[in-house]
């Protein structure tokens, strides 16, 4: 019961900063709400590995805030968008 749990909360994190990185970005991404999911927690973990580099405390593989969540997620839809535009 514990991992589901945990699961839903990671795709509600997710969720959430997903919407946020997509509103920050300007133009128009063709993302549904799946999509907009796996864009957050992906934003989370290159969130966290932003800040392991800078820090070198935490562990790599350790979700990250909700500040560096969210320039994870900028970050991974300006790439998305940059692969995109070559596909």
């Amino acid at each position: 019961m514990e991992t589901l749990v945990a699961i839903i909360a990671w795709a509600v994190f997710g969720l959430i900063v997903g919407a946020i990185a997509r509103f920050l970005v300007p133009g128009r991404q063709p993302m549904g709400m799946l999509m907009t999911m796996l864009l957050g927690v992906v934003g989370s973990l290159v969130g966290g590995m932003i800040s392991w580099i800078f820090s070198g405390e935490a562990n790599i593989y350790e979700p990250a805030g909700w500040i560096m969540s969210t320039i994870g997620a900028v970050i991974a839809i300006l790439l998305f968008m940059q692969v995109g535009k070559r596909v």
